[in-house]
């Protein structure tokens, strides 16, 4: 591995900073060279972070062994891509802090494959959000389309195992490192993603689960796909966050209209009231994400 890569990953695993000193960094340093030379202070003004996060960031930037990290991921296939990597995904570079490194297992070259449609909705959906989720995307699925999802409970599992039972392609965008799969109920599908699909995070994998992470991975689920369908969702939910992400994106967003007088479907009627397209049935979504024979026929 090239030597600015080694420390891009490095970076990547330090405490104490985030996206934004990251850009910093890379800023001030492009090409890394100076990463193991710059003195505390440069640092502190540099980065601007309070002294605790600024002296966890030293500290492991100059003990961690990124080396021992790098072995472990090769041996459990794990691959480490970065922004400036060719394999990187495109469309992912042009959202909203694009992920510096992905650490991904399973098919890397789905992740720059087309068309990948997003699918999200609750974690304790009703059976009509379970039904409809399974009849709209099994034929989508037996076409060709790729599902990604952020491999929760419920409507996320479920969209990745309809996939799977239909020989079908899907990604999974964890919130959380790929070697601390949340939740746990969900591993067995996780394993099997990464060996017939694809299974990524931004966090590197010893990364356990926190609240914050969930609502950030939204962003990759949208910027990865061609339009993102929401089943149901409640008023206020990690789903309509993911589709605001769309649209902030520019992505296609769909929406399966419900029973008004249900939780479950007011977040999607909402989305449909203010623009998004209503779902009756796959074809619905055909018409606006084509496969890729139908764009050279078009």
């Amino acid at each position: 591995m090239e030597e600015f890569k080694k420390k891009l990953i490095h970076l990547h695993h330090c405490r104490g900073i985030g996206w934004k000193s990251m850009y910093k960094i890379l800023t001030f340093d492009p090409a890394l060279s100076q990463l193991y030379d710059v003195s505390s202070n440069t640092w502190r003004q540099l980065l601007h972070i309070p002294e605790k996060q600024l002296n966890d960031f030293l500290h492991d930037l100059h003990t961690l062994s990124i080396e021992n990290f790098l072995q472990q991921y090769l041996l459990n296939n794990v691959q480490c891509i970065t922004i400036y990597d060719s394999v990187y995904p495109v469309k992912l570079k042009n959202i909203y802090n694009p992920p510096w490194v992905l650490y991904v297992r399973g098919e890397t070259q789905l992740l720059s494959a087309v068309p990948i449609l997003a699918v999200v909705g609750p974690r304790r959906p009703s059976t009509y959000g379970i039904d409809i989720t399974r009849n709209l995307l099994m034929p989508l699925v037996k076409k060709g389309y790729i599902i990604i999802s952020g491999l929760a409970s419920g409507i996320d599992a479920i969209a990745h195992q309809t996939a799977l039972k239909y020989s079908g392609k899907t990604i999974g965008v964890l919130g959380s490192g790929i070697f601390q799969i949340y939740p746990k109920e969900n591993i067995p599908i996780a394993l099997e993603m990464m060996r017939k699909g694809t299974v990524m995070s931004e966090y590197p994998p010893f990364k356990k689960a926190e609240p914050w992470m969930f609502p950030n991975r939204n962003r990759i689920i949208s910027g990865m796909a061609e339009g993102v369908l929401i089943t149901e969702a409640k008023e206020k939910s990690g789903s309509l966050i993911t589709a605001y992400s769309a649209l902030e994106q520019g992505r296609e967003v769909f929406a399966v209209p419900g029973n008004i007088t249900s939780e479950l479907s007011i977040g999607t009627n909402k989305l449909i009231q203010e623009g998004a397209k209503p779902i009756l049935s796959h074809l619905d979504i055909e018409e606006e994400i084509l496969l890729p024979q139908q764009n050279k026929g078009g």
